[in-house]
Order: C-alpha cells, then sequence, then structure tokens
C-alpha cells in the first residue's frame, strides 16, 4: 500500500464526462449523476483503510449534500485482479451494506480516473452547477482511523460553499490515501 496525497485544485477545471456501469444494475453518466448545484465526484474502493475509516462519514456528508442540491458519484478505478475485495460483486455489497444513497460505478478500463487525474482513495473532485472543479481536498482530518468526531468537515463546508455561491474555498488540505491500483503495475 502506497500512501498518496492529491494535487492541489485546479480551479475551473471541468468535469470529463463517463458512461459507467453502476452497482444498482443503470449505466450512469455525468449528466445522471450532477445535482442542481453541482457534484461531488468521489474516487474510492472496497480495501483501502483510508476509505474504510470514513464510510460512514461519506454517507453522512452525501446524503447533507444532496438537500443543498449537490448530488454525489462514486467510482472505483482499482484493478480487482490486484484486490479482490474491490470486484464489482463486493463493490455492490459495500453499497448496501453502508447504504450508498449515490451511484457506485465500476471504472473497469481505468480511463475515467486517468482523465480525472484521480491518484488515489479516498480522491474528492467537487464541481459547480457549471460542472467547474471548486473543491479536490480532504474529507476531514481522518488518515487510517476515523478522526474525533467534533473536527471541521473539510469536504462538507466547501462543497455547502460551492452550494451557496458557486465557489470553492481558496484555502484546501489534500486528500490522503492509498495509490489507485492500476492494471499492469
Amino acid at each position: 500500500m502506497v500512501s498518496m496525497e492529491t494535487p492541489v485544485c485546479d480551479f475551473g477545471l471541468d468535469a470529463v464526462d463517463f458512461s459507467l456501469p453502476g452497482t444498482d444494475g443503470r449505466q450512469w453518466t455525468l449528466a445522471d449523476s450532477t445535482g442542481e448545484k453541482g457534484l461531488l465526484v468521489m474516487f474510492i474502493c472496497n480495501h483501502c483503510p483510508y476509505v474504510k475509516a470514513v464510510r460512514d462519514r461519506i454517507v453522512r456528508d452525501t446524503a447533507e449534500l444532496k438537500q443543498l442540491g449537490i448530488n454525489s458519484v462514486a467510482i472505483m478505478s482499482n484493478d480487482p485482479t490486484q484486490y479482490e475485495e474491490d470486484s464489482f460483486e463486493n463493490m455492490r455489497k459495500v453499497a448496501d451494506e453502508y447504504e450508498f444513497s449515490f451511484p457506485y460505478l465500476l471504472d473497469e478500463s481505468q480511463s475515467v480516473a486517468k482523465a480525472y487525474g484521480a491518484v488515489c482513495t479516498p480522491d474528492f473532485f467537487g464541481y459547480n452547477a457549471d460542472l467547474q472543479l471548486q473543491y479536490r481536498g480532504r474529507l476531514d482530518e481522518s488518515r487510517k482511523q476515523a478522526a474525533d468526531p467534533g473536527v471541521r468537515r473539510d469536504l462538507f463546508e466547501a462543497m455547502k460553499q460551492v452550494a451557496e455561491t458557486g465557489s470553492g474555498p481558496l484555502e484546501q488540505i489534500p486528500s490522503m490515501g492509498c495509490s489507485i491500483k492500476w492494471i499492469d503495475e
């Protein structure tokens, strides 16, 4: 497991379109996923301890963001031959177990992760209503263990600001997680 940090936010970068299968049996596109005030694109997986530590917080924050007009989508781009826990069947199990209220999509070719420039899990990309990047930071202080319950909710606060103003905060702390498991790596 290699720990990585995300690059700084490239404000205004356009969201990349996609068409990916979801654990719900649907094919999802960027247009299908976007909310009235924006979209949170999350690159996650099942096996990463950084993701496991915050799954419940992701579920909480995405549900609250939906009330603000920000929809969310999670994309799994790891090579599942390296980690069986990341298989499509196991993605379905995790989505059901944690009652994901957002689509959980498989990027089997890894082309979507590459197009977005995703480097780790979790990697968060927050877009405004015009689908321009406004946030590329962490969820909160959590690492391989969940931080204290009262910590600042960086992602939620940033995306709330995006919903209200269309712009994200200038100060952002990078997300940290396991490197994406690229095919033939």
